[in-house]
């Protein structure tokens, strides 16, 4: 007997009030459904007085409707507080333009928080007891934010990073993992199995 294959849609990212992350999440739902282009880039309108042939007139109608299912999608994630601060603007561009310019923070913001997450991630130590799946969760968690936040940190800074803040009782699978392997070559992939 055949088994059926089900598709599950994903549910719309809800607006939590953590930017980052929504936008993030939010961005690949609208890539995946083929409407981030849209988004990003806004729909043109052609000049005043300008004569659109059949086909652009169809195209042009076709971007508006993938505008308007993009908006849709947006009015569905965001709360109604929100929403309400955001009813005056008449394309997914704007709203999405709106809501970065309102969540994402000012620049000097976000480099305030990049120090704080630089500190955390300088300071990070294996707690006794803590496992190496726990203690490579908490770097990593740290790195992306500091990614997020424009950092550009490389794999081999994370992997050497965790393997001079392990507790003593690894000391001899970090000498054997920096003798037999090029740290350069490993990444945060590998470096996770490898503990």
């Amino acid at each position: 007997m055949a088994s059926e294959t089900t598709f599950v849609q994903p549910a719309i990212p809800r607006f939590d009030g953590h930017y980052d992350h929504w936008s993030m999440l939010m961005e690949n739902f609208l890539r995946s459904k083929e409407y981030w282009h849209v988004v990003e880039a806004g729909v043109a309108e052609p000049a005043a007085g300008a004569v659109l042939i059949e086909t652009q007139k169809t195209d042009l109608e076709a971007l508006k409707l993938k505008d308007l299912k993009a908006k849709n999608y947006l009015f569905h994630a965001i709360d109604r507080a929100t929403l309400e601060t955001i009813l005056s603007k008449d394309t997914s561009k704007q709203i999405w333009d709106s809501m970065k310019q309102k969540h994402q923070g000012n620049a000097k913001a976000k480099r305030v928080q990049l120090q704080r997450f630089r500190t955390e991630f300088e300071t990070l130590r294996m707690k006794s007891g803590e496992s190496v799946s726990d203690f490579f969760a908490r770097t990593m968690t740290i790195a992306n934010k500091m990614r997020i936040h424009g950092e550009k940190i490389e794999d081999v800074t994370i992997v050497e990073k965790i393997l001079r803040s392990m507790t003593l009782k690894f000391n001899f699978i970090v000498c054997s993992i920096e003798e037999s392997k090029d740290i350069d070559s490993l990444s945060t992939k590998i470096k996770r199995s490898k503990l």
